[in-house]
């Protein structure tokens, strides 16, 4: 017998697997794809897999049919159970084992669930994930015996590990708000590890999310940890997405840091154990961020942006820290490379709590500039790269501007700068402006809409920023 099913297209993503469950995302679907993935790994020589899974309702079931699909085509199979993404990334470390799979909707809505993966070492991403579905699809063989199957906890040694990199001498007062995310469990346990005072909202596991919708990057979402700030007088505020591999941070006046702030205040730490280290942010981030790496001794190194083609790139250049807008942070200097929101906010709490400058005052030592949020912009999926591609060759002729076409377009002025870039996941575009003065962010708009009108896309988002 063979393991397979039809896949709706849609979900395989350039990242991960994603859908709305029981229309999209079903359990043949799911457990089809653990067949799939089980052959592409003894195909290299594995045959262990670790496999977690978040606090959604529909992911129970969903991580009894990816086992169920692992184990008939004869992988060995780590259930390390509920909790956040990067508890499973821990855990194909922790246990030695050849690849992890977990089962996560990450910050999209309740009815959505998903996987992420990894493979012998390696993020799996891009093709990795066409060609699984094209095997879930074709069929795996099942196996004469089934692989075993057994429950291995890592939670206890997950917080242990975190909590132990954990360096500061000053007591904090701390709000945590997992948003009721797949990272409660252990957040609670964290805190018991951690000195000083903290404060937990919305730490109970719940998948439907009653407090909010779990992603950090939008600021109606810390609304709870904002006030909590303030009423608690906490020294500053962290939030994680649903799955607990992004992290965001509001300082004790409320103020939101947004990833590329995070990582100049992260960095001081890694440059001073390694200087000259490679720093690497992706291309929405601040020219702040490249300029203080620089003024602090480190290679700042612009990537694309997607938290696989991040680690991939920290693999390449040896980087010990790297970050994203997005809020995914990655320690490989005394870490293991992945992006974990927890990890990142107990680095982050060290450097504060190591000094005598809290975290508002390191916001405020950055210069300040004025810029747009990120720009969503509807395009035809069939002309999104195209759009991308005509920009790019009609600015190259351009004297008076530096073109950067890392990650599409980013381009620099005596202004600032504006990127455009095709999202990898939506039919839209994503722009950014960046001013030293609302004069010049004014004039970045204008420049990146005209871009845009000249290849036939409404630039109304632009305009209306």
């Amino acid at each position: 017998m063979t393991i397979a099913s039809d896949l709706d297209p849609t979900l395989l993503r350039e990242y991960d697997i994603r859908g709305v469950v029981d229309e999209m995302l079903t359990e043949a679907a799911v457990r089809a794809l653990g067949g799939a993935f089980a052959g592409m790994l003894m195909a290299q020589g594995g045959r262990r897999v670790a496999v977690g899974r978040d606090g959604r309702l529909s992911s129970p079931r969903l991580e009894a049919a990816l086992v169920d699909g692992l184990s008939a085509a004869g992988a060995e199979v780590l259930r390390v159970g509920l909790g956040p993404s990067p508890m499973l990334y821990f855990a194909v470390h922790h246990l030695a084992a050849d690849a992890g799979m977990m089962i996560t909707g990450s910050h999209n809505p309740p009815d959505y669930n998903g996987l992420k993966m990894t493979l012998m070492g390696k993020p799996f991403f891009g093709p990795d994930i066409r060609e699984l579905g094209r095997r879930a699809m074709e069929g795996t063989p099942e196996a004469a015996t089934p692989g075993a199957v057994q429950d291995t906890p890592v939670l206890d040694a997950y917080v242990s590990r975190i909590a132990s990199d954990y360096a500061g001498e000053r007591p904090l007062t701390v709000a945590w708000d997992p948003g009721n995310g797949a990272a409660g469990d252990a957040v609670k346990a964290l805190t018991q590890l951690l000195p000083g005072r903290h404060v937990l909202l919305n730490a109970e596991i719940d998948g439907t999310f009653p407090a909010h919708h779990p992603d950090p990057t939008v600021e109606a979402n810390l609304a709870d940890l904002k006030r909590a700030v303030a009423e608690e007088r906490c020294d500053l505020g962290v939030a994680f997405d649903g799955d607990g591999d992004r992290l965001g941070v509001v300082d004790s006046e409320g103020r939101v840091l947004w990833g590329d702030q995070l990582l100049v205040i992260l960095a001081r730490e890694v440059l001073a154990a390694q200087p000259g280290a490679t720093i690497i942010a992706d291309v929405k981030a601040s020219q702040v961020f490249f300029d203080e790496v620089a003024r602090m001794g480190g290679n700042p190194l612009m990537g694309r942006t997607g938290h696989s083609l991040i680690k991939t790139m920290m693999a390449e250049t040896g980087a010990p820290l790297a970050g994203e807008m997005s809020g995914h942070i990655f320690f490989a200097h005394r870490y293991y490379g992945f992006d974990d929101g927890l990890y990142a906010a107990v680095r982050l709490l060290s450097v504060v709590a190591g000094g005598t400058d809290d975290v508002a005052a390191m916001r405020d030592a950055l210069p300040a500039m004025v810029n747009t949020p990120e720009l969503r912009i509807d395009c035809p999926e069939a002309r999104k790269f195209a759009v991308v591609e005509e920009v790019r060759d009609r600015l190259k002729s351009a004297h008076d501007i530096s073109v950067n076409d890392v990650d599409g377009v980013r381009v620099t002025t005596e202004d600032g700068w504006w990127l455009l870039r095709a999202s990898n996941t939506q039919p839209v575009l994503v722009g950014r402006c960046e001013a030293r003065d609302e004069g010049g962010l004014v004039r970045l708009r204008s420049a990146l809409a005209s871009e845009l009108t000249a290849s036939g896309i409404d630039p109304v988002a632009v305009l209306a920023a």
